[in-house]
């Protein structure tokens, strides 16, 4: 039971980071249609940037994370801009330019910071003890803002203008342009905040996992995964399916092996889509 309790609890701190890692690619692959291949990189330059921000210049955290957001939410900008607009609706085209800028990013990111790897000081220090199940402070931490999280983004696209905007476009774009709304303009912003979600993943991720330039291709892995079984546009459907995938190969992964356990998860989330191709919580499509 100890075993059971424990590996349940540090679930909820892996599904955390799951979802993290994952809601910015809901927002860019699932709203815009577009297959970030650097999403993973976007990841690993918020790690980055806040090593930079609270070992180098030993900033607080709390700021690094807000400085990893605004930094990488520029940058998606400006490569929103730049390359994304004009590949709109062109799939293997966005495919490989995305991949591309992956692997410049990583070797613009060696030749600054160098190929070692970087750590950043745990933030929260300790750990709560409930008899032989312990569970440390920044893991708390990662739940509480995993959900502060999922609660903006839901408020920013269910109650504000713009989210209904974005749903609009998501829905109809050809509508929504007759309708008047500037659909490039929203769509360079969507794709910042998921940009600037991606940069906030990776300065959360920063205390528990080692920086280095390749850091984010697993959590893209991992992340396009969640996205698909969820729905390809649902953000409550990330939310459950960071939770679903990340629990069941943290409990299986107390009794048999880890890789085991994923492969099993991997194998009935094939079943799953199988069935039904279009995610656990998908919205209609764009039009």
């Amino acid at each position: 039971m100890d075993i059971f309790t424990s590996q349940l609890i540090n679930g909820l701190s892996v599904s955390s980071t799951l979802f993290i890692s994952a809601i910015g690619l809901v927002i860019i692959f699932g709203l815009l249609d577009v297959v970030n291949m650097a999403h993973g990189e976007f990841i690993m330059i918020g790690a980055y940037f806040a090593y930079f921000t609270s070992t180098v210049l030993k900033l607080p955290f709390a700021v690094s994370i807000i400085a990893s957001f605004i930094f990488t939410a520029i940058l998606g900008i400006i490569i929103e801009t730049l390359l994304i607009k004009r590949l709109y609706g062109k799939v293997p085209e966005t495919l490989l330019a995305t991949f591309a800028l992956s692997y410049i990013f990583q070797q613009i990111i060696k030749m600054i910071f160098g190929p070692e790897d970087k750590f950043v000081g745990n933030p929260l220090e300790g750990s709560l003890k409930f008899g032989d199940v312990v569970i440390p402070y920044y893991n708390i931490f990662l739940v509480a803002i995993a959900v502060i999280i999922l609660l903006v983004t839901l408020a920013l696209f269910f109650k504000t203008t713009f989210g209904m905007q974005i749903r609009a476009i998501t829905r109809n774009r050809s509508m929504s342009q007759c309708l008047g709304l500037n659909t490039a303009r929203i769509d360079t912003l969507t794709f910042a905040y998921g940009s600037g979600l991606a940069g906030v993943a990776g300065a959360l991720l920063a205390p528990v996992k080692s920086v280095m330039p390749s850091m984010g291709i697993g959590y893209q892995v991992d992340g396009f995964l969640t996205v698909t079984l969820g729905g390809l546009n649902s953000i409550i459907g990330a939310f459950t399916s960071s939770f679903v995938i990340s629990e069941s190969v943290t409990l299986m992964s107390g009794y048999i092996s880890e890789i085991t356990a994923k492969i099993l998860v991997f194998m009935l989330i094939i079943i799953l889509i199988r069935f039904k191709p279009e995610g656990l919580f998908a919205l209609k499509e764009r039009r």
